[in-house]
């Protein structure tokens, strides 16, 4: 028997349970309960994901002040539709089915809100885009 449900939720980190409370609306529940843990276990892969579209931009991104490199992360998220699709991807693929099904309800609004918390991990993290941790990582 498949057991991928139960699989894909224990491979997630936990998240604290006071993010939960019960007058959040639906989308900010799933928020919680589901993209940001699934968010968090993807992180790696969506980290090297942002190091490659850095190199694949022949690596502009180190050149930048700090405010042009939030700048550039929020145009790679927000305007790269290629990009975007990409990073959604790596999370909807840790969807469980009725996860899933939730998700297509209101693709747009989730959407919305998984993009801005990638980009928060990645703003948050911009320390990791130097050129030394490239090499480090290789």
């Amino acid at each position: 028997m498949n057991d991928r449900e139960n699989d894909l939720v224990k491979a997630r980190p936990q998240i604290s349970p006071k993010s939960i409370s019960e007058n959040m609306s639906n989308d900010e529940r799933f928020q919680n309960s589901t993209l940001r843990p699934v968010i968090k276990l993807q992180s790696p892969l969506l980290i090297a994901a942002f190091r490659n579209y850095i190199a694949k931009r022949k690596n502009v991104f180190y050149d930048l002040s700090l405010e042009k490199r939030i700048d550039y992360i929020e145009n790679a998220i927000h305007k790269d539709m290629k990009f975007r699709n990409s990073l959604k991807g790596m999370i909807i693929g840790q969807f469980t089915v009725e996860e899933y099904s939730h998700y297509i309800t209101n693709s747009s609004a989730i959407n919305k809100r998984m993009m801005n918390i990638v980009k928060e991990r990645f703003i948050s993290n911009v320390q990791l885009f130097q050129k030394n941790t490239i090499l480090e990582a290789i």
